[in-house]
């Protein structure tokens, strides 16, 4: 799960999100999705599941490092 924040980034990015909206739809703050993106933070897992669900992505492609997100 070392890769989290990656994915998120990558995630947020394909789907031309700002860090400001995917933590309205998620409804987090701002800091938090930088601090998972940046690592600094794990999510919880609820959050995961939040955000597997909002991105269509199986919660295996989020936290296992050697899975890919699509």
């Amino acid at each position: 799960m070392k890769r989290i924040g990656k994915k998120l980034y990558a995630l947020r990015k394909h789907h031309g999100l700002t860090i400001n909206q995917l933590a309205k739809e998620l409804q987090i703050s701002n800091a938090q999705i930088s601090r998972i993106e940046n690592g600094i933070h794990k999510p919880s897992g609820e959050l995961i599941l939040r955000i597997a669900d909002f991105f269509g992505v199986d919660v295996n492609q989020l936290m296992r490092d050697e899975l890919e997100v699509e």
